[in-house]
């Protein structure tokens, strides 16, 4: 069992042939008791500090680990967005490729369209040239035939 400032106020010694004046050991001893209670107290003090110090050490991990559970659900939850991210922006280039593929191939499906077009209006005016001189010289020849021997 642990000495106690009680324990040392009332100890008691004994007498003995030239022993100690018992003024300065009474005197003595209360000092020590004054000083035992006091280390006591700190002591004591000590350890309720320690013990509140425990407690916020302990809701420090319980925080840390609530803190790296977040980060990594943050973490976790910012893969998740960049990755959708990625498959929405590849699936919009996917389509966009396919609908500038469509327009490039209605353009060259029109310019050929609108080539054959101009070739059948080549061919349209190169007869309609040939027609035309033919009727023309067909009509000089009849004025020639009508008057003959006039010069132009």
């Amino acid at each position: 069992m642990p000495l106690t400032p009680v324990d040392i106020y009332n100890k008691e010694f004994k007498r003995g042939f030239r022993g100690y004046q018992e003024d300065e050991v009474n005197e003595f001893l209360d000092h020590v008791v004054r000083d035992f209670e006091a280390a006591l107290k700190e002591n004591e003090d000590l350890r309720q500090q320690l013990s509140g110090i425990g407690e916020r050490i302990e809701q420090y991990r319980k925080l840390e680990e609530t803190l790296k559970t977040t980060l990594v659900v943050a973490q976790n939850a910012a893969d998740d967005v960049r990755a959708a991210a990625e498959r929405d922006a590849e699936s919009v280039l996917r389509d966009a490729n396919t609908r500038a593929a469509e327009i490039v191939g209605q353009a060259e499906r029109q310019l050929h369209d609108y080539q054959e077009q101009l070739m059948g209006m080549r061919r349209d005016w190169d007869t309609f040239r040939a027609r035309m001189r033919g009727m023309l010289q067909g009509q000089l020849s009849l004025l020639d035939e009508a008057h003959p021997g006039e010069v132009d």
